[in-house]
């Protein structure tokens, strides 16, 4: 099988490749040079998804059976600051990808957030009411609408705050960031009023690859398995690898002043995935000993 990936020298893109190199005929494919080590066992094309002509060059010669679209503006405060190109990168790529995808039907399996949700009933089933908060929610609720009615055969994989390690990362994450800032005892501000379920990479990355390999179809919530506001997600950093938190403060996200609302409780029911897929991600801690810090 033939298989694309978008936003290959992202974090999940990269565990993509890794993880699906050797059992699929892979094509990576992102914005600028391939960042990822080991260049063998897949093939890389550049491609800037915000670019139509671009789109349409790679997908008509490679025409691949699924398409894995990783890609996408994900800095919430950048995407409230700057909509235009959220929604260039977040809503009108997914038009182009669509668009010139249907003359050879693909698998879409499409990223998503748990961010389409308002926070206000979790953690949520995917039949869930839809309530998006800021303009990255709206851009990636707007995505899902365009590839449910895209007329391809498609999967939505909605995932929350992923954590995990790749090669020359143009990104943090909570996991490294909470580790760096603690291990430099630097004080920092901790929200305490917002519930998530953080996702290792690796498990992300095997949800996907499952979508793909069984040909499922409709939204699937793909997670870690443990609930927990941020702050106790900074605390069980702290602990894995014996860490102070003295100089860490818990605040309100109120208080932050960010540009863009956060949704106070998210978090996912992951009896669908499981059930239908197989999925069975990690704990947070089984997930930090992946990652060898």
């Amino acid at each position: 099988m033939k298989v694309l990936i978008t936003g290959s020298n992202g974090l999940l893109g990269q565990h993509l490749v890794k993880l699906m190199s050797s059992n699929y005929e892979l094509i990576a494919t992102s914005k600028g040079e391939n960042r990822l080590k080991n260049k063998s066992g897949y093939s890389y094309r550049e491609m800037d998804i915000t670019n139509e002509d671009s789109v349409k060059e790679v997908l008509s010669e490679v025409r691949p059976n699924a398409i894995i679209h990783c890609a996408a503006m994900t800095h919430v405060d950048q995407c409230e600051l700057d909509p235009k190109a959220c929604r260039l990168l977040n809503v009108k790529a997914v038009e182009y990808l669509i668009k010139h995808s249907k003359s050879f039907n693909p698998h879409f399996v499409h990223l998503s957030t748990d961010f389409v949700f308002d926070g206000e009933n979790g953690p949520y089933k995917e039949t869930d009411e839809v309530n998006p908060l800021s303009i990255y929610a709206q851009s990636k609720l707007d995505s899902e609408v365009l590839v449910q009615n895209s007329g391809l055969k498609w999967a939505i994989a909605r995932t929350i705050i992923i954590y995990g390690i790749a090669d020359d990362m143009s990104r943090s994450n909570i996991v490294l960031w909470a580790k760096g800032a603690l291990e430099k005892g630097d004080p920092i501000k901790v929200v305490n009023d917002q519930y998530r379920m953080p996702t290792y990479v690796g498990d992300l990355a095997k949800g996907c690859e499952l979508i793909i390999n069984k040909g499922a179809t409709g939204i699937f919530h793909i997670s870690g398995k443990d609930f927990m506001r941020i702050d106790e997600i900074v605390q069980r950093v702290a602990k894995f690898y014996n860490l102070d938190t003295s100089k860490m403060s818990l605040v309100s996200s109120e208080s932050l002043g960010q540009a863009a609302r956060r949704p106070p409780k998210t978090g996912f029911v992951l009896d669908k995935a499981n059930k239908e897929l197989g999925y069975a991600p990690l704990s947070f801690e089984e997930g930090l000993a992946q990652l060898n810090l």
